[in-house]
């Protein structure tokens, strides 16, 4: 797989950096279950509505699947990928503590591993759906996670994929502006002058340096057919009330080519991933699902 300009310079700094172990002691967020849960509803709807399968029916969504969520941490979302009527349920994650907790609390219908993304303990072709949400800037080589996800991806698996932009101006993590256009020295400055951290460890890509990551994989975007349709991938509003409102009918009516103009800087996109060529099975959305153009 050929590497662009981003995954070249963090080849260079790779070997300054070691793997975030316990991230969950470190960002409280993992460990916020109402939030987690939130975040498996929407992935559950996307993948219920890329396979044709009946959102209304939660429970029957991944029936008869093995699906693995790579980066479990505490294991919210795994617990309802489970529930989601998954025949086996994996969670992986170097998060001990995390681990420990999942395990304590989901152990009965999750099996959880401690495994490394690039070195995933399954057979070839033995998965049938995979989870990767928010989870690539965090690791050391995600071209190697992502090339060992497509290793144990079924040839009709799928792939969710929660990814967040270099050119996002707010970064998630410490929130703090335009953080991760900076190069590695600058970001640590940066989040130091504020207190936030001793170091900027998150790596983001560009929309296409992500395409080249994806390279081996055919990919649709759901990521305006999202936010123009909230209520049916289990969100709500952008924002409350009337502007809440507003933004959803004004997404609804946008010509695709004007949203295409935004890519570049939207700061999460969600994709879904196939090793063989495949089309979203769901209804009509207002805005719908598109190819996204992969590249090496």
């Amino acid at each position: 797989m050929q590497r662009d300009d981003e995954s070249e310079r963090e080849t260079r700094v790779s070997g300054e950096r070691a793997a975030q172990l316990e991230y969950s002691e470190l960002q409280a967020a993992m460990l916020d279950e109402d939030k987690r849960r939130r975040k498996a509803a929407k992935i559950i709807a996307v993948l219920a509505h890329f396979l044709g399968r009946d959102a209304a029916k939660p429970g029957e969504v991944l029936s008869g699947l093995t699906v693995g969520d790579v980066g479990c941490s505490a294991g919210f979302i795994a617990d309802e990928l489970a529930a989601a009527g998954a025949r086996h349920t994996l969670g992986l994650d170097i998060d001990v503590p995390g681990l420990r907790r999942a395990s304590d609390r989901f152990g009965g219908r999750v099996g959880f591993v401690c495994a490394d993304g690039s070195r995933l303990p399954f057979p070839d072709g033995s998965i049938d759906v995979l989870v990767f949400n928010h989870i690539y800037e965090h690791v050391v080589d995600p071209d190697a996670v992502i090339a060992d996800m497509h290793r144990v991806l079924s040839d009709d698996g799928v792939l969710y994929l929660g990814l967040g932009n270099r050119l996002g101006v707010m970064e998630p993590h410490y929130k703090l502006p335009f953080l991760s256009y900076l190069p590695p020295a600058a970001a640590d400055r940066y989040v130091r002058a504020f207190g936030r951290a001793d170091h900027y460890y998150e790596r983001f890509r560009t929309r296409p340096g992500l395409r080249r990551m994806l390279a081996d994989f055919h990919v649709w975007d759901y990521t305006f057919p999202v936010l123009a349709a909230p209520e049916r991938f289990a969100g709500g509003e952008l924002f409350p009330g009337a502007a809440g409102r507003a933004a959803k009918a004004t997404l609804e009516r946008t010509p695709r080519p004007a949203l295409r103009a935004l890519l570049p800087v939207v700061p999460t996109y969600l994709w879904v991933a196939t090793k063989t060529p495949r089309r979203p099975l769901g209804a009509p959305l207002p805005q719908p699902p598109e190819p996204v153009r992969t590249s090496r």
